[in-house]
């Protein structure tokens, strides 16, 4: 009787511990993606939660030092860069890469006794960070930077996206592309009140725009509304467009100056998640932006 109670206890034992063991959770390792050669780290910023990022130096400031914290909220991303180890003295310009490779200025940084720190805000949500002595960049190559952002762990980097440009006539029937510079306004941030924005046009003294943009269940509506109509020339076209998150432009209307009135107004609507907007002044009636004077829309303006 013994036995056969020790067998049955040790069966009980055994048992148990093999429905602990198949009670242990899962654990799944999350990969982190990157470009080939490293030096395409786009990633999206998730809201209220501060990430904090490595900057990677190049060969040419080899064992300094760079991070970013990076805080995205419904107003906007704010970018608290600190580096050391540079050289004693000089100036760097910070960017922010957009999914398309299209670089934003954010601001200068001043290096003193070798350490350089500042803070910026952006409307981008998704970006690479990079460090560039070139206070004018207007695209991304790993020659023309000196630190670039790397992956964080948990995140994935976002595919490279094409950016539609725009050919424009420059004569003896050559094209030159353009590329327009248009951050995402964070769509999904706006809540259910409508957001009112203002545009000026400096060539056409006294003209603005007034930016209405009002989600609804599948679809967000877009108005323009245009004041002092009549200070614009007779020839140009006003157009409003979407730039979507997949780098493409799409025309939600446009307006003309034809004499008779003095407001006019764009209403449309879209069923993009979110988008930027801009609107071009162009000679012509036309499919896709082409023209070199635009104005952007901002969050805040």
């Amino acid at each position: 009787m013994r036995l056969i109670s020790s067998y049955f206890a040790l069966l009980l034992c055994l048992g148990m511990a093999t429905t602990a063991f198949a009670q242990d959770p899962v654990i799944t390792k999350k990969e982190v993606v990157t470009h080939p050669d490293g030096s395409y780290t786009v990633i999206e910023y998730p809201v209220g939660r501060e990430v904090s990022v490595s900057l990677l130096p190049s060969a040419t400031l080899a064992g300094s030092k760079g991070t970013a914290r990076v805080m995205r909220t419904a107003d906007g991303t704010r970018i608290v860069f600190n580096v050391n180890g540079l050289p004693a003295t000089g100036r760097y310009y910070a960017y922010a890469i957009d999914p398309t490779g299209v670089p934003t200025v954010l601001g200068p940084l001043t290096v003193t006794n070798g350490v350089a720190a500042g803070t910026f805000q952006t409307t981008l949500n998704q970006f690479m960070l990079a460090l560039s002595p070139m206070e004018t960049m207007t695209a991304f190559s790993p020659e023309h930077v000196v630190f670039t952002s790397e992956v964080p762990t948990g995140f994935t980097a976002i595919p490279v996206r094409t950016r539609t440009a725009a050919a424009i006539n420059v004569g003896s029937g050559t094209t030159n592309q353009f590329a327009y510079n248009v951050p995402l306004l964070n769509i999904p941030a706006f809540g259910e009140d409508e957001r009112t924005m203002t545009l000026k046009f400096p060539e056409y003294d006294g003209l603005e725009a007034r930016i209405g943009i009002d989600r609804e269940k599948g679809a967000t509506k877009v108005t323009l509304n245009m004041e002092n109509m009549k200070r614009a020339p007779e020839t140009k076209r006003f157009v409003l467009w979407t730039f979507g998150p997949d780098g493409k432009y799409t025309k939600l209307g446009q307006v003309i100056n034809n004499g008779r009135r003095d407001d006019t107004k764009i209403a449309s609507e879209t069923a993009l998640q979110d988008f930027g907007l801009f609107v071009t002044v162009e000679d012509t009636d036309v499919t896709v932006p082409t023209s070199t004077v635009y104005q952007v829309v901002k969050v805040g303006s």
